[in-house]
């Protein structure tokens, strides 16, 4: 006695969503790729607001690191940013400056 498998026909494989890695399915083992857009994360390396008009305290090994390769540095306070300005230009940033007398008591 013979037995009928039910197949996929063309006509059903034509509704199926043509996108779909299960569309048309390979008989043999393998995987799916799902592809989603590529997103970049932005870091930002400059708050905009008032900690741009001081003087903040950084090491000089720091600064001289960042002048040679353009990473940021971390002042006291939280500050992140690629120094480019001469610091004796502004005023001295309260919170690096309250930092470090605590640091220094």
């Amino acid at each position: 006695m013979r037995m009928l498998v039910p197949t996929m026909t063309d006509d059903v494989r034509d509704l199926a969503d043509p996108v779909s890695p299960l569309s048309t399915p390979d008989p043999g083992p393998g995987t799916a790729v799902l592809e989603r857009p590529e997103t970049k994360e932005q870091i930002q390396r400059d708050d905009g607001g008032d900690a741009d008009r001081y003087a903040h305290y950084v090491s000089k090994d720091r600064i001289a690191e960042s002048r040679l390769t353009g990473r940021p540095v971390v002042a006291l306070c939280g500050k992140v940013w690629v120094p480019k300005h001469d610091p004796s230009k502004y005023p001295v940033c309260p919170d690096c400056k309250r930092i470090y007398e605590e640091m220094m008591h």
